[in-house]
């Protein structure tokens, strides 16, 4: 069954616009860019009864012309001309189309092709390939069939608007393979984030010595922190910053945090761990990327610290009495020269704290532009150090996004000290459970359970009840809503004269101000609210979690003991 043959425009507008329509339907056919255009080459053939048609698309940051599609008896795919050259150049570089109907008679035809392909062009219609402005290509036809095999005025209207359908199918094929491909690299870039979490030690509680916290500031981050204890009592830490972005630095980041936490289990010291690792990375390294890095043991009896670092920030030693001091580096990154020694050094820390970090956060900039720098982020540390070492870190990212900083880098941050015995404090209940109602129940009855082991009064082993629920009930209804499922954490702590209750969700961060200083009339119906835990508690605080979404709700309360007989 043959085709209908296409009207005349000018003649009849109505059949034109009727056989538009359904040009540009038999374009949309296909969003597969390679479907699109071997759908577009078989409908120039049918439509414009030419010997041969090509597709050129524009390629390498729109320098080159690459033909990507043709018909005809001589293939031509793959050909590739200069953006300028020939009749397609300059169809292209002008957006207008052109005829040369005798290219016997026309100097700019290319004659070369014909001498390579042996085929005889006798007249060409060249017209482009258009998106609202912004050329593609170029569609160009050879050789009309029948009669002197010339092109006519008529023929390059009927081109034009056979073009604008397919570069139109073209664009829209293209943008359907850029999401689709946008798709596959966020999916990747997904998987890698997760990878990397996986390599991040999990946090420990507030009885180990080391706490790190990574906040990456693409999807795949280049910084990273580790930590272990060691068969001989010692704990290994390193903290690190690779040099470069993305995937590359992310790579590598994976590398040098397996191979320093693999050999720093045999290693006999900070510089010899570095020296081997450094080798390694040498012997592989591309790109001239290096990595910067603190790496050390920590003697938990003794209160020693032996520290190597290879072009990395000074550790920061804040002393028990609020005083100073940093190390710096002794050697160059890893990766820049095999075979150097990396000094070590011992640190006594005597009852303080050593801070590492990297540059995301000391170099990060205020809203009025000025940077951090050590001493702003010496600060932080300084105003959290009262909080237990497991939150306090947390505490100081928090500090520093309320000061209104903002980094485009990587932010990584680690303490190392030696837990602090503490006789008046102890972990009643660590309990995680999901966000629901049902949960509720069981919740009140470990609290109960809790107060009669603790020798807490009634009453006030019914306010902690009845406060711990209200809490545990806004924060199912409210932070995470009824299609939001999540998790609760409840902990419990008897200290020497009160009992602390902390309960973590993971919610989206609430509004702070919103929820404080809210009047008993303002409170929702069907809920006591902040209103009520307020009053029947000592102290009430909310703040959100520094490196992930979520928020903390701290509860304190004078504890009374028990009545008991004489």
């Amino acid at each position: 069954m043959s085709e209908a043959a296409p009207p005349k425009l000018r003649e009849a507008p109505e059949l034109a616009a009727s056989f538009l329509a359904d040009l540009t339907q038999e374009f949309a056919s296909s969003l597969d860019i390679d479907e699109t255009l071997k759908n577009a080459i078989d409908r120039f053939m049918v439509h414009l009864d030419a010997e041969a048609a090509s597709i050129f698309l524009l390629e390498d940051d729109d320098t080159t012309l690459v033909c990507r599609e043709c018909a005809g008896p001589v293939d031509i795919r793959g050909l590739r001309l200069a953006a300028d050259q020939g009749i397609v150049g300059q169809t292209v570089a002008r957006v207008e189309p052109r005829i040369v109907r005798d290219v016997a008679e026309d100097a700019s035809f290319a004659a070369k092709v014909d001498a390579d392909s042996g085929f005889a062009t006798r007249s060409i219609l060249c017209v482009p390939l258009a998106v609202r402005g912004r050329c593609l290509g170029a569609l160009e036809l050879l050789n009309k069939r029948g009669g002197d095999g010339l092109f006519e005025r008529n023929d390059l209207e009927l081109a034009s608007v056979v073009a604008a359908a397919a570069a139109l199918a073209i664009h829209n094929a293209r943008m359907a393979a850029a999401l689709v491909e946008q798709e596959r690299v966020r999916k990747e870039l997904e998987l890698a984030r997760h990878i990397q979490e996986s390599l991040l030690p999990p946090r420990e509680g507030a009885e180990f010595a080391v706490h790190g916290v990574n906040i990456p500031a693409r999807e795949v981050s280049g910084d990273f922190y580790d930590f272990m204890p060691l068969a001989d009592g010692r704990v290994y830490f390193a903290l690190a910053d690779v040099s470069g972005k993305g995937m590359n630095a992310a790579l590598l980041m994976a590398k040098t945090t397996s191979l320093l936490r693999c050999l720093a289990k045999s290693a006999t010291s900070a510089g010899a761990l570095l020296h081997e690792v450094n080798n390694e990375i040498c012997e592989r390294s591309t790109l001239g990327m290096f990595v910067t890095v603190v790496a050390g043991f920590l003697e938990p009896r003794s209160g020693q610290v032996e520290l190597a670092n290879a072009g990395h920030h000074p550790a920061l030693l804040r002393g028990a009495d609020g005083s100073l001091r940093s190390y710096a580096a002794g050697a160059p990154p890893l990766g820049v020269l095999a075979d150097i020694d990396f000094p070590g050094e011992r640190i006594a820390l005597d009852g303080g704290t050593l801070y590492l970090y990297t540059d995301g956060i000391s170099e990060s900039i205020s809203a009025d532009g000025a940077e951090l720098g050590v001493l702003g982020l010496s600060a932080l540390f300084s105003d959290a150090a009262p909080l237990s070492a497991a939150l306090r870190l947390d505490a100081v990212v928090a500090a520093w996004r309320a000061a209104g900083y903002r980094s485009h880098d990587d932010i990584t941050l680690m303490l190392v000290e030696v837990p602090k015995a503490d006789a008046t404090r102890s972990e009643a209940l660590n309990w995680r459970f999901t966000a629901d109602a049902m949960q509720l129940k069981p919740m009140r009855e470990r609290v109960r359970e809790l107060g009669l082991a603790s020798g807490w009064s009634d009453k006030l082993t019914g306010d902690l009840v009845l406060a711990i629920n209200e809490a545990c009930m806004n924060i199912i209804e409210h932070a995470y809503g009824p299609d939001n499922a999540g998790e609760i954490v409840l902990e419990i702590l008897n200290n020497e004269n009160e009992v602390e209750i902390v309960l973590t969700d993971f919610a989206a961060p609430i509004e702070l101000d919103a929820i404080h200083g809210r009047a008993l009339e303002d409170v929702r119906p069907g809920g006591l609210g902040t209103h009520f835990m307020s009053t029947i508690m000592d102290s009430l605080s909310y703040t959100h979690l520094a490196t992930r979404p979520g928020n903390v709700l701290r509860m304190r309360k004078r504890l009374e003991k028990a009545a008991t007989d004489c």
